[in-house]
């Protein structure tokens, strides 16, 4: 299929998809609300822009994302095959697959856009307390280190329930003693990262991993780096914010201490 006429079937379907949306939109705004769509033109053009960039997204997925999350993994467990005697359950061996794994869980989420936005409108609620920089940072590294254990299993082949019910036993424990202002953040933020950019390749290095490591089945063993990465954002969130929290504390009794000392020694001082 030549890439003009692959962009056409694209569009009609995209156009299919979208349909229900402004059709449920529609049938609000005349039948429950009884009032005319507001800036009906722009409307009309932005729903274009909409249809047409999704359009062009998703043939960019077939034609480049895809095919280069399952090639990185492919030369990676070569080169490690190549490198290796016994391949057979030596997780060691697939260094290189786990580092890439996490350097591009990382960078896909530091250029998550749904992250950025997120972040943004955290730093204005809570009057600029909660960084975006550093809410960006602490959700990249939980999908980092989420992706690079996903990837583990998928080598190792250990079922993933056990990671994933263990993980969130995890959460459920550590959102007992978190701040409670940040838990809707964190949970939000582990939902943010299975967005555009960073599904894409994560599925396609799952699948691709999968299929090039010897006994491992596509269909049961490649998909789940998904759950994995919207699992430890939230578990890194919460630490970033019970860390914040703790070096707080700590200042504060610090800045006490020096308080007390110094109250300490003027009255020392005052004595006759």
């Amino acid at each position: 299929m030549s890439l003009l006429s692959q962009l056409f079937h694209t569009f009609i379907k995209t156009i299919y998809d979208v349909l229900p949306i402004l059709g449920i939109i529609a049938t609000f705004q005349f039948l429950v609300i009884r009032k005319p769509l507001p800036n009906l033109k722009k409307i009309l053009i932005g729903s274009g822009f909409v249809i047409l960039g999704l359009t062009l997204f998703l043939v960019g997925l077939e034609k480049a994302l895809f095919p280069l999350g399952r090639e990185m993994a492919l030369q990676l467990v070569n080169h490690s095959q190549d490198n290796a005697i016994d391949l057979q359950g030596q997780w060691q061996n697939y260094l290189w697959v786990l580092i890439f794994a996490f350097c591009i869980g990382f960078s896909t989420t530091i250029a998550e856009p749904s992250l950025l936005t997120i972040a943004i409108k955290a730093n204005e609620v809570s009057g600029g307390s909660i960084g975006i920089l550093g809410l960006r940072v602490a959700v990249a590294l939980g999908v980092a280190f989420g992706i690079t254990l996903g990837c583990y299993r998928i080598i190792v082949g250990e079922p993933i329930q056990y990671y994933i019910l263990s993980g969130y036993t995890f959460v459920i424990v550590q959102t007992w003693f978190a701040p409670k202002l940040i838990v809707p953040l964190a949970y939000d933020s582990g939902g943010v990262t299975t967005s555009t950019v960073t599904v894409p390749l994560i599925a396609a290095l799952g699948l691709g991993l999968a299929e090039t490591v010897s006994g491992r089945n596509p269909l049961i063993d490649g998909f789940g780096l998904i759950a994995f990465a919207s699992l430890f954002p939230i578990i890194s969130v919460i630490s970033y914010a019970q860390l914040s929290e703790a070096k707080i504390f700590f200042s504060q009794l610090n800045k006490n201490r020096l308080i007390k000392r110094k109250l300490k020694m003027q009255q020392q001082f005052d004595e006759p």
